[in-house]
This record gives C-alpha cells, sequence and structure tokens, in this order.
C-alpha cells in the first residue's frame, strides 16, 4: 500500500502557490492507482518520457474531497503537459456520485455546463511553478483538451506500463512495487507551516526601457504574467 504523505521535494514540503485568481487547487486533485508514466517510454504525441508518476486526475464535481478518499470518477477528457521535459498528464473527470455526474459524458459537455473552466485548468497548470522562479510549463497539442476516448487509451497504456513495472518486465529505477511492513511507523513530529502558505502571486508589472525617439526617452509598462 502507498502511504498518503505530503510530496516531498529537495527535502522540503510541498505546498501548491496561490497564483491569482486561483486560490490552491481549483478541482479534487488525485490519481489513477495502478498506472505509471514510464520515464523510458517516449511518448510519441510529446516527444518526451513519463515523469516516473501515476496519471494525474482532475475532478470537477461539487463534493470536496478529503485527504486520501477513493472514489468512482467519468472519464471526460485528457491535458498533456511537458512538466520540465518529461510527459504529466492530467485527467479530466468527475466523481461519478456527483449530482450531475449524469451530464458529463465527454469534454464538449464540461465546455458547455462550466464555461471557461477548461481555460482556466490550461491557465493554472501553466503558471503554478512560476512562483518557485521556473518558467511556465508548455503544453502537447498546444495545450488542446484531448476527448474521453483519447484519454482512456492513455489510460490503458500506462496501466500497462505499470503491469509491467510490478512484474519487473521493465526498469523501475528505484521504485520499490512491494513494500510490506509488520507494523505502522511511528509518526514524526509535525513541520511547522510556512507563514507563506497564503500568500497571494500576482502579475507584475516592470518599466521597460526603450530606445530614445527624437530624443524623448520613452517608457512603456508591460505586464508580464507570472506562469503556473
Amino acid at each position: 500500500m502507498n502511504p498518503i504523505k505530503q510530496d516531498v521535494k529537495k527535502g522540503k514540503l510541498r505546498y501548491v502557490a496561490n497564483v491569482f485568481p486561483h486560490k490552491g487547487y481549483i478541482w479534487n486533485y488525485g490519481a489513477i492507482p495502478q498506472t505509471w508514466e514510464n520515464p523510458a517510454h517516449i511518448d510519441e504525441n510529446t516527444g518526451f518520457g513519463g515523469d516516473n508518476d501515476p496519471i494525474d486526475v482532475c475532478d470537477i464535481g461539487s463534493k470536496v474531497c478529503k485527504r486520501g478518499e477513493v472514489i468512482t470518477i467519468k472519464i471526460l477528457a485528457t491535458l498533456a503537459l511537458n512538466d520540465e521535459g518529461e510527459t504529466d498528464r492530467k485527467v479530466i473527470a468527475i466523481n461519478s456520485e456527483d449530482l450531475e455526474a449524469s451530464l458529463y459524458n465527454d469534454i464538449e459537455d464540461v465546455r458547455r455546463l462550466k464555461p471557461n473552466y477548461l481555460e482556466s485548468t490550461v491557465d493554472w497548470f501553466r503558471r503554478y511553478k512560476v512562483p518557485d522562479g521556473k518558467p511556465e510549463n508548455q503544453f502537447a497539442f498546444d495545450g488542446e483538451f484531448k476527448n474521453k476516448a483519447f484519454a482512456i487509451a492513455i489510460i490503458k497504456s500506462t496501466h500497462c506500463q505499470w503491469k509491467a513495472l510490478v512484474t519487473k518486465k521493465t526498469d523501475g529505477g528505484e521504485i520499490q512495487s512491494v513494500a510490506v511492513v509488520k507494523t505502522t511507523p511511528p509518526s514524526g513530529p509535525d513541520n511547522p507551516i510556512p507563514a507563506d502558505v497564503h500568500k497571494w502571486f500576482y502579475n507584475q508589472k516592470k518599466l521597460i526601457t526603450r530606445l530614445p525617439i527624437q530624443s524623448i526617452m520613452r517608457y512603456e509598462v508591460l505586464q508580464l504574467r507570472i506562469n503556473e
């Protein structure tokens, strides 16, 4: 069983930045079990290997799920990121128990019933890493969402990659496919929440000096967009 724990990068706990107008996550964010994006598998659409993780899921339902909650979902669409040279796919789905789940069957239903939601999703993923000093994320297909059939094909492919991993038919590197312990390890002390965890990050304006025209020095204010 995989432990439910906070993501750690370079020895530090990770927190998602609040990049205006998005406060934290704008969906329930999880992953599909028994899937794996193999770093050694070069995706024919993105030209990059996988990100060494299960496929991520964005549940667009109304209910805010609890941490570690297991739900069933209806697959609707998929989005492919080029995240620092890795293929990082996001599946768009809705909780099967959502009161409006019957209204959603494919990506066009999302566009019709939740105007601008998909565009906001692209904006979120494009800019969420910018506060960490990283560039905007890029996308396969110019940020175009692919439909339900495409998403299901990707899930099946990454499930096959997962099966090859757990049956040791492919090299998983440092991944341990089996880890059994007799008892639950004791919990360590809580780490304090950083004071800036609720900080907002906005578009920044910067004065750019232009070349002089007819002895007049002109200045133009350019708005710099903060990437996700």
